[in-house]
């Protein structure tokens, strides 16, 4: 189990270039092969919003920008396109291709960007990389993962679905989906039933209606959103969704320790925590909570309830993890399943 640093925790590695002191805002864009991910992409590359914006990608020769993109043909290059944009191939090691970048722009010898946008590969999950941003000390000081960004194919979403792990485990992580190939094929409602069971706190959203792709990956920084009312499973991949309410407030020392152990025993199968929290001690002064397997992230402390509603809710979104294994571990909170 990981603990994400905390703006107190100093140890870098040796060597490393110093940490900005606000760490960049850094998106993940996720989604399974054939999704329209790629398409989306181009967009980002080619939006004028990207300018000062580091964009690691997964092989040029796959985007397509060409016109763009003539001398980068081997991995670690980087490239700055025409709009300020400066594109960097991973083929492996996504750390060491970021602790790349972040030193250049640390010595001058590359410019001074002020985003990252990641795009995984169409078969990874989105969970090692959020560990990976986590677990390094100087990526974890340095960059603030705000937004994932989950690329659905309208046509073929269902069957990828029920085919792929993979796509599954993308659409748990992600804080938004986005619907692509809607000018083919709108959305369906069964589709769109089984995302939001998969993922009941993502807002799901249409490409064909989305003017700015630098505008949605980092419009929602810190955002929370509200879990839909109910717990569901998606069947074919094992994955469920449990949206649960803490009638009392916890202590610090308590909540930690609760969800501490459930990352400590089951952070494999635990793919994302969401939600807010009021500590006994800090009353009306609720915590914005985020989990991914066996990271556990710092509070990020509101100055009061984003509305009129002070309900504490969690949403845990899981791989095999019984309801009641949740509710005996947050006992102290006297939590309720949402059904």
């Amino acid at each position: 189990m990981n603990r994400a640093r905390s703006d107190h925790d100093t140890a870098l590695p040796t060597g490393a270039p110093a940490a900005d002191s606000i760490p960049l805002p850094t998106a993940l864009l996720t989604g399974f092969l054939g999704s329209g991910k790629t398409s989306f992409l181009r967009r980002v590359l080619a939006d004028p919003a990207a300018q000062d914006t580091a964009v690691l990608i997964n092989e040029f020769g796959e985007v397509g920008l060409d016109h763009l993109i003539v001398d980068a043909t081997r991995p670690g290059d980087v490239v700055q396109l025409p709009n300020g944009c400066m594109c960097c191939a991973v083929k492996q090691d996504l750390a060491q291709a970021l602790h790349r970048l972040l030193t250049g722009r640390a010595n001058g010898s590359l410019p001074a960007f002020h985003r990252v946008v990641i795009e995984t590969s169409g078969l990874a999950e989105p969970a090692p990389i959020l560990y990976t941003l986590a677990a390094d000390a100087y990526l974890e000081h340095t960059l603030r993962c705000h937004h994932v960004i989950a690329v659905i194919d309208s046509l073929l979403g269902l069957a990828t679905l029920d085919r792929f792990a993979e796509a599954t485990a993308q659409i748990a992580c992600a804080d938004a989906l986005l619907i692509s190939k809607t000018d083919l094929e709108p959305l369906s409602p069964t589709l769109r039933q089984r995302l939001e069971a998969m993922n009941p706190t993502a807002s799901i959203l249409d490409s064909q209606a989305v003017p700015s792709p630098m505008a949605l990956l980092f419009a929602a920084a810190g955002s929370v959103y509200k879990p839909r009312r109910w717990a569901a499973a998606d069947h074919t991949s094992g994955i469920a969704t449990h949206a649960v309410v803490l009638h009392a407030a916890m202590s610090r020392l308590e909540f930690a320790m609760a969800l501490a152990g459930l990352a400590r025993e089951r952070g494999n199968d635990l793919l994302r925590v969401k939600g807010l929290v009021e500590f006994s001690d800090r009353p009306g002064r609720p915590a914005a909570m985020h989990a991914v397997q066996h990271t556990l992230y710092p509070p990020h402390w509101l100055e009061a309830w984003p509305d009129e509603d002070t309900t504490q809710r969690l949403v845990f979104i899981v791989r095999g993890i019984a309801p009641d294994d949740i509710l005996r571990r947050f006992s102290a909170g006297a939590p309720e399943l949402l059904a």
